[in-house]
Parts: structure tokens; C-alpha cells; sequence
């Protein structure tokens, strides 16, 4: 549609009230059609349910692998599973993203270290049981990780090595180990022991629920990466070591059965791809 610059109005207008034709109402429409188009402009994207703590989510190819080894414990021994591509935190959860979710009412309060001092909001949250973590992983939009997707995860997507850096044995550059200092680090203080897919923390600083019951053997494990939850246990599975035990206990393949939530336990949270 060709624009009416003022000429054109003028000449419209005095043609029509010449004519006797200017209706009530014509004059304003016309110059309407001068005035300067107003952008629409586009609503912002809605945000993913992750955003409501910023979890930020690394993908990781599926794929298969052997989970277990026969050095770390009777209950590892190794099997092969497989894997689909799902996303894990990048980060252990933090004590300020979790207060994100207590402030909204969806979480509990933990049972120690709490509430973060000012400084402390880097640091991993602690002290949560299982279904406090369970619970924040669904308001921040995603589920706990199977214990094959954290294994898988942490061998930097199903490889052949120890520990999330390699073979390697760790140090205090690597992960935050006892020796290391006297409770939990910042989230990914120690950069040089991502995995490939450049997840933190998958060895040390604090030991992390997966969805899994613990099982005293993988005899009848699902063999598609799935979590092992029927039939149910006691105790569900920790992963990872954490600041107060040693490099064995960091391995990858390493299983714990936890005691009760205490300063050395967190999680991070897994979505589906």
C-alpha cells in the first residue's frame, strides 16, 4: 500500500469538502496514516524449567559400555550396557540454586549447612536425602540420573579410564580429595578434572545421589541404562567420593551405600534428551 505523504492528505481533504463528501471521522483516519509505524515486537521465548535454578545441561552421546570393574568392589563386577543420549548438570547443585527452590516453596530446608553464608553460595549444596534431591531435579526440570548414565558420564561417555580426567592417579589439581582441604570447594574449582564433555566434579567434592536402590550385585541389572528400581532396597546409591575420603573411592565405577545426608553428599540432575 503506496504511503500518504501531506500533499496527498491536503489534497484529499480539500477535494472531499469540496465535494461535500468528508465524512465525520475522515480527517483523523487520514492522519493516521501519516503518523510512523509503531514495531511489533516478538514476546520473549518461554524459558525452560531448568532456568528456574540455571542449571546448565551438558549433552552426552549415548552409546555402550562396559560398566563396573572387577578391582573396586564385589558389587561392580563389570557388564556392558547401553545408553541413550540424555544431559546431566554441568555442576554438582549449588547451595544458591537450591535455595532458588526452597524460596519457591518446592524444597526442603536441609538438615545441616544451612542456610549458605554470604560467600557460600558457589559451594555444593549438602545435607539433602534422596527424595529432597529427587525433588528439586523435577522443579528444575529434569529426574535423577541412572546409575549407568552417571558411570557412563563420568568415563567421559562410556571410555575405557578410571576417572573422569583418565588414568591418572588424582591430586589435589584434579579433584577436591581428603588432603585437599577441610569440606567441599566451589562448584568446578578444579577445571582440569572435567570430563571431555567438560562435566565438574564427577570425582570429589561431595558424593552425589543416583535414582537407583542399591543392589548387592548387577545380576539382573537393566541392561538399557536405566535406573534399577524394582525391586526396592534400603539405600540408594552414591557416586563420585568426595572431599573427605581417596582416590579409590573416587573411581568412576565406585558404588557407595550411603548413611544418612550429612556434609558430604549433593547431586546434580539428568534430563532426557
Amino acid at each position: 500500500m503506496k504511503r500518504m505523504t501531506p500533499q496527498d492528505l491536503f489534497r484529499a481533504v480539500r477535494g472531499s469538502r469540496a465535494a461535500g463528501r468528508l465524512k465525520p471521522g475522515a480527517l483523523a483516519l487520514a492522519l493516521t496514516a501519516l503518523a510512523p509505524a509503531v514495531p511489533v515486537l516478538a514476546a520473549p521465548p518461554a524459558r525452560a524449567a531448568g532456568h528456574k535454578a540455571s542449571v546448565e545441561w551438558i549433552t552426552i552421546p549415548g552409546g555402550s559400555f562396559l560398566m563396573g570393574a572387577g578391582d573396586v568392589g564385589a558389587d561392580a563386577a563389570p557388564h556392558r550396557v547401553a545408553v541413550r543420549t540424555f544431559q546431566l548438570a554441568r555442576t554438582e547443585v549449588t547451595r544458591a540454586q537450591y535455595k532458588t527452590c526452597v524460596d519457591a516453596g518446592a524444597c526442603a530446608v536441609p538438615v545441616c549447612d544451612w542456610p549458605p553464608a554470604r560467600g557460600e553460595g558457589t559451594l555444593p549444596v549438602t545435607c539433602v536425602d534422596w527424595d529432597g534431591a529427587n525433588k528439586f531435579s523435577a522443579w528444575a526440570g529434569g529426574r535423577l540420573p541412572s546409575e549407568a548414565e552417571w558411570e557412563y558420564a563420568a568415563r567421559g561417555a562410556g571410555g575405557a579410564r578410571q576417572y573422569p580426567w583418565g588414568d591418572r592417579n588424582p591430586d589435589c589439581s584434579l579433584a577436591v580429595l581428603a588432603g585437599c582441604g577441610a569440606g567441599p570447594a566451589p562448584a568446578c574449582s578444579k577445571p582440569a578434572g572435567n570430563t571431555p564433555q567438560g562435566l565438574c566434579d564427577m570425582a570429589g567434592n561431595v558424593w552425589e545421589w543416583v535414582r537407583d536402590w542399591y543392589h548387592g550385585s548387577y545380576d539382573g541389572a537393566p541392561a538399557d541404562g536405566s535406573a534399577w528400581e524394582v525391586p526396592a532396597g534400603p539405600y540408594r546409591v552414591n557416586r563420585g567420593g568426595s572431599w573427605g575420603t581417596g582416590p579409590d573411592l573416587a573411581r568412576s565405577a565406585y558404588r557407595r551405600i550411603p548413611g544418612r545426608p550429612g556434609g558430604d553428599l549433593g547431586f546434580r540432575p539428568a534430563k532426557d534428551r
